[in-house]
């Protein structure tokens, strides 16, 4: 049995990495920071290393005589003022812990990037840029996954489909489309390529055991490319409802952005808006190399939000 060290196993994607690690037959070993010990799945199957990526200690103690890591650690915003950053989980953590792989000699690695992500961009985007970088220089089997957004049942995490439901579609202003500068004729048509979380998983899963995946990065899309437009209907026909949609200039929320978005409860970041206007389209190509039939991000794949 495969022993995979796996750092970021109890979010929204890491649940649904242990479901298809044990489904496999392999042993994962997860990083569980203190208090989180109850949303690590099949803890039976599991073994649990408490603590966090910044204790080389215990980072060490997850890469022991593991067979593979998967580093999978991110977040949708940061907050400098409580020490939560981007450049601190997305950048400083897994170059940690590549160094400790190879020091530990755990040669398999896989991580997890992020669709459209360079080196000139949001700090969201730049700093996984630059773990991927520092991956491709050390001597560690690597893939990069970068996928699109990612949806699925959220299991009481943070989750697209879920969030812009709750934040956007229930309440009852009308939807929000928004446009750059003075493009209004372009509201809303920015477009992503949602893909649903159980296929990510498996990718990530089924490539373990691929050398002919080492040193590639695979981009991860669902198999539509949908304008945000779009995307507020599927999931209102999901919900069972009719959304009214308005052009709304990116700039003022933009403005609101740069003195609310501190606080957590403001529900978009400057650089979410920016990256959203950006779209973040990929294809679903990548799948076929698993026998992977993408999903559609339509109302049967969407069922959760009845839940709402």
């Amino acid at each position: 049995m495969k022993r995979i060290a796996l750092f970021g196993g109890t979010g929204f994607v890491g649940s649904y990495l242990v479901d298809a690690l044990v489904e496999a037959g392999m042993a994962p070993v997860a990083l569980v920071r203190p208090g989180h010990e109850a949303r690590l799945r099949h803890p039976d199957h599991c073994e649990m290393v408490p603590g966090d990526v910044e204790n080389a200690e215990t980072v060490d103690a997850v890469l022991r005589n593991a067979d593979a890591a998967i580093y999978n650690i991110g977040l949708l915003r940061e907050f400098p003022s409580r020490g939560i950053t981007f450049e601190a989980m997305h950048y400083e953590a897994p170059v940690r812990i590549m160094q400790a792989a190879e020091g530990a000699g755990v040669r398999r690695f896989v991580l997890m990037s992020a669709n459209g992500v360079r080196a000139e961009g949001t700090a969201y985007q730049v700093t996984k840029f630059k773990a991927e970088e520092y991956l491709k220089q050390t001597r560690l089997d690597w893939t990069v996954f970068r996928p699109s957004v990612i949806f699925g049942d959220p299991r009481g995490r943070n989750e697209f489909a879920t969030q812009l439901a709750r934040d956007v579609v229930v309440p009852p202003l009308p939807a929000p489309l928004f446009f750059d500068r003075m493009a209004f004729w372009k509201a809303g048509e920015f477009a992503l390529s949602p893909v649903h979380v159980t296929d990510v998983a498996q990718a990530f899963v089924q490539s373990l055991a691929r050398p002919d995946l080492h040193g590639r990065t695979l981009p991860l899309g669902g198999p539509q490319a949908l304008s945000w437009r779009e995307i507020l209907r599927i999931i209102a026909d999901a919900l069972g409802r009719r959304k009214m949609m308005l052009p709304v200039p990116a700039a003022g929320v933009s403005g609101a952005a740069a003195l609310l978005d501190r606080f957590e409860s403001f529900p978009l970041t400057r650089d979410q808006l920016k990256m959203l206007l950006e779209g973040n389209i990929c294809s679903d190509e990548a799948f076929s190399q698993f026998g992977i039939a993408a999903k559609p991000f339509d109302s049967a794949h969407l069922g959760y939000l009845k839940n709402l």
